[in-house]
């Protein structure tokens, strides 16, 4: 057993929790603190220690609200590798004492969830009741995750789910529906440096690298803790007379890693700065910015990502082809390789800084969603349904569908709302480059449905 390193005579019969922050180490329940990868030796051990995720945590966030009531419901936790999916389903159960059990969905199939129903049950006869953790869940086919419904629906488990990929697309509507989706954030610089110093206090050790090059580690993380942690470990065990610089990095850890300059213009503040200079038409400045971050080494396809959500967010259909220059530069890209790559990175910044720029698709989603969040039980009209059997047809549905390739014009006119809603405006085209023509056949066509409707 590791002992206190804050007493100068341990008691050899004492075990500290595991997990205790006051301590200058940590032990394991099978007490192998040496042998378990840092990352490991790090797990937060309460809910308060989680770093980067308090819109949850906290005392007003879903999970806090949960722990505080003492009851939690099925969850299903969304968000990228290593933001603590695992850990905080761990510290769940603890905190409102109920039995924890963890499957992986990649290594179990209906002989496992067989088994670990039956336990869950038996402990519910007992009077404990079990959390039942399934790791990457949408790796269960759908009949695989129907079996889950009526365990969930009388008690037998609570189930928390965990997926990096969209729960809406991998997830049955049943499941779902019977489960709280709680996103979870990748680790911002804030929570990565604090796992860096936790670290530095486990350890004992302070990690060999300049303030650049701190900087340039939690850039290479991405947002994950627990490949952060990874890369710190293999540098404590690194003997050096002098602190590494970023550069040096990249061979250490052998993998590209994001320097900055001597300034110390940080990530964000470089990304930011190109993303408005394209939304400003500088086409001179978002090159200068785009340079900035390629030289310093940062990653080509986090660019790229950016120049394609831009061209979406701020150009859209004002010049639709930006969007399409974008996602070539990055099948270019990936053909290429550096360097010869970067050019096509290079000429989708400069035509999405010279396009027409309007935001009009962006408001119009955000104002779409909010309805949709608002109305999401409400049936499509009759006449647009699916009618795909004979009774489905009898009893209306499908009826009075006008095909509208036959109509005057090639527009119907016909209702497309459901009865308990007025139609909506979402998007408002603005009058700069292709969405001038978008807005001229909008008025067109809303005219023609303004007089179909008076005729009715």
């Amino acid at each position: 057993m590791m002992p206190d390193l804050f007493r100068d005579d341990p008691d050899p019969q004492e075990t500290p929790r595991r997990g205790d922050t006051s301590a200058g180490r940590r032990q394991s329940d099978d007490g192998t603190e040496d042998d378990a990868p840092l990352a490991e030796r790090l797990r937060p051990q309460a809910l308060d220690e989680v770093v980067g995720q308090e819109h949850l945590t906290g005392e007003n966030g879903a999970i806090g609200r949960m722990v505080a009531a003492g009851k939690l419901s099925s969850i299903i936790f969304w968000g990228p590798p290593g933001t603590g999916k695992t850990t905080i389903a761990r510290l769940l159960a603890a905190a409102v004492g109920l039995r924890f059990h963890s499957i992986s969905a990649v290594f179990s199939g209906v002989a496992d969830l067989k088994k670990a129903f039956a336990e869950a049950r038996e402990y519910a006869r007992a009077g404990k009741k079990t959390l039942l953790f399934v790791d990457e869940i949408h790796r269960f086919n759908r009949a695989q995750q129907d079996g889950f419904l009526p365990y969930v629906e009388d008690g037998t488990v609570t189930l928390v789910g965990a997926t990096t990929e969209n729960p809406s697309f991998e997830l049955n509507a049943a499941l779902l529906s019977r489960c709280q989706v709680l996103l979870l954030n990748r680790l911002d610089e804030k929570a990565l440096g604090q796992l860096m110093s936790r670290a530095e206090v486990l350890t004992g050790k302070d990690l060999p690298l300049t303030a650049d090059a701190r900087t340039a580690l939690i850039g290479s993380a991405d947002g994950d803790g627990r490949f952060l942690l990874n890369q710190v470990e293999t540098l404590l065990n690194i003997e050096t007379e002098r602190k590494l610089q970023p550069a040096d990095l990249r061979d250490l850890l052998h993998r590209r890693v994001a320097v900055y300059d001597k300034d110390r213009e940080g990530h964000y503040n470089l990304i930011s700065a190109l993303h408005k200079s394209l939304r400003g038409s500088d086409p001179q400045a978002a090159l200068y910015y785009l340079a900035r971050m390629l030289v310093a080494g940062e990653e080509p396809l986090y660019v790229l990502r950016r120049i394609v959500r831009f061209a979406s967010e701020d150009i859209g259909l004002a010049d639709p082809q930006a969007l399409v220059q974008a996602l070539a530069a990055k099948d270019a890209y990936d053909f290429l390789g550096s360097p010869e790559g970067e050019l096509a990175i290079v000429q989708a910044c400069l035509y999405c800084a010279t396009a027409p720029k309007s935001n009009a698709a962006y408001t119009a989603a955000g104002a779409a969603w909010r309805t949709a969040k608002e109305t999401g039980s409400l049936m499509p009209p009759m006449n647009i349904v699916n009618a795909p059997t004979k009774l489905m047809k009898d009893i209306g549905y499908g009826a009075g569908y006008e095909y509208d390739h036959q109509a005057e014009g090639g527009l119907s006119g016909a209702n497309y709302w459901p009865q308990e809603m007025q139609p909506q405006h979402f998007y408002t085209p603005t009058d700069r480059g292709f969405e001038k023509r978008v807005a001229e056949r909008l008025a067109w066509w809303d005219e023609r449905r303004q007089g179909r409707r008076q005729d009715g």
